[in-house]
């Protein structure tokens, strides 16, 4: 497996970045990608580490050491075939996973583990250079008909998988473009939407058909579609933003959800004009970001290659370790401290353990947001926050961006209209059938399993596409 001595004779090394000076004037991904040589090499690091803790880490369970052998043995169509095996679009997740696969590498405990997500991005991105994706159009066809209600990375990859199994499958998408969270939430300096624009081109060669602008529940009755098909799909993604309730946040204008952000952002990438009334910029403006994680960083990077004044970032939670204890969480996904290249681009400060209290402005526009900062204690085995003594000030605003998560698929509409069952105020649906409580409806992705990675998408995708096709056939060849 690899190279036996490879992981003691070659160092880690990552693929680089553009300058940030030069990669904050546009909005193209700015990625070095490695050489062929250098793929090889860090392939070759790949040891036989007897128990791949990579495969558990991983959501879809990709088979890392094998495609790892492959490209050090320069057999990349191999190595492609092995990826795609557990995976139906490792281009989206070599470019956004955060890679728990390279946590969990037992080279990570000496802080060298092997450059997974890389060589992924290596593999698909030389597999489509050379032509060796190809439709998998099936041999014969079931007659059965499947709707899929979401174009996410979920709804994605159930539906290419189901057509692959025969079915007639349709994908009803409410936005104007295919590719739901991946089209609207992932910045295109993240990820260019032309590798979204390749599978669909793909899935439509294999029979998928894709519905744009159809929004269910609201535009066509959920009823309508549960009598024209033989199964239906939930995959509409955790779309309830958690919102800021505090004093003043709906007094003042200037304070925007991330996604409204972020999508009309990537609207514009894409050719559309926004109209003056709608446009949310935070050019020239001094930007507040209100959360910690990765839309947060996405919003910060958006917002300094529009020009913005200065930007910030608030976070409620303690500042984590720069490095984890590797005897305490390897191999599991450690909590450390991560500094994106977003961050590296220009933020002037991160504020850890801060919550806002309140809006104020002037002339009904915010001019300053009211924070205060907390103390996390452990009591009676739970964490409890507690604002610290005069510890209260005020930062100048003048747009704020609420990157605080989801907290559940939207409820209005088609959910109401199914009168599907809700656990924790997700769709309830178990991992093994992912049918929900009424008949021949199945449920998959964020909506289901709340808010979470795109691998962790794709994977319920794929095993939601299984469950559907062993109920419409009896019996199933596809993979969990």
């Amino acid at each position: 497996m690899g190279k036996p001595t490879g992981f003691m004779e070659l160092p880690r090394t990552e693929r680089h970045y553009a300058s940030p000076s030069d990669r904050i004037q546009h909005y193209r991904e700015f990625t070095l990608p490695p050489s062929e040589t250098e793929v090889a090499q860090q392939g070759s690091r790949c040891m036989d580490c007897g128990i791949p803790f990579c495969h558990q880490a991983c959501p879809v369970n990709n088979i890392i050491p094998d495609w790892n052998d492959g490209v050090y043995r320069t057999n990349w169509q191999q190595a492609l075939e092995v990826l795609h095996s557990t995976n139906n679009f490792p281009e989206f997740t070599g470019r956004i996973c955060p890679a728990p696969c390279e946590a969990a590498c037992t080279l990570n405990l000496q802080e060298q583990p092997v450059t997974i997500k890389s060589i992924e991005c290596a593999i698909i991105d030389k597999g489509w250079e050379m032509g060796w994706v190809k439709p998998q159009i099936p041999e014969k066809r079931t007659g059965k008909r499947v709707a899929v209600i979401g174009s996410g990375p979920s709804g994605l990859a159930c539906a290419q998988q189901l057509a692959r199994a025969g079915h007639e499958v349709v994908v009803y998408e409410k936005n104007d473009r295919i590719g739901g969270l991946l089209r609207y939430g992932i910045p295109d300096f993240k990820m260019e939407k032309s590798h979204i624009d390749r599978r669909i081109a793909q899935m439509q060669a294999e029979g998928v058909r894709f519905r744009p602008n159809s929004h269910i529940g609201t535009d066509i009755p959920a009823q309508k579609i549960l009598a024209e098909y033989d199964a239906v799909v939930l995959a509409v993604g955790s779309e309830k933003p958690r919102d800021l309730e505090v004093s003043g946040r709906n007094e003042y204008q200037g304070v925007y959800f991330a996604m409204d952000f972020l999508r009309q952002q990537n609207k514009r990438n894409a050719g559309d004009v926004i109209p003056e009334e709608e446009i949310i910029s935070a050019t020239d403006k001094r930007v507040v970001v209100i959360g910690g994680g990765d839309t947060g960083s996405d919003c910060i990077g958006t917002s300094i290659r529009q020009g913005a004044a200065s930007v910030v970032q608030l976070e409620i939670l303690p500042q984590p370790p720069e490095k984890e204890n590797k005897l305490l969480t390897w191999p599991l996904w450690p909590n450390k401290l991560r500094t994106t290249s977003s961050h590296e681009e220009g933020i002037e400060k991160r504020y850890w353990s801060v919550n806002t209290q309140s809006v104020t402005g002037k002339d009904g526009k915010i001019t300053h947001l009211n924070v205060v900062e907390v103390e996390w204690k452990q009591e009676g085995g739970q964490w409890k926050m507690n604002e610290k003594p005069d510890s209260a000030f005020a930062l100048e605003a003048d747009i704020v961006f609420l990157a605080m998560g989801f907290v559940h698929p939207v409820h209005e509409g088609l959910l109401k209209e199914l009168g599907v069952e809700l656990e924790r105020n997700n769709i309830k649906a178990n991992d093994k059938q992912y049918r929900t409580s009424v008949d021949k409806v199945f449920a998959a992705g964020d909506g289901r399993r709340g808010q979470s990675l795109v691998v962790w998408a794709i994977r319920e995708g794929r095993q939601a596409a299984r469950a559907v096709d062993e109920f419409l056939m009896g019996s199933t060849e596809l993979p969990r």
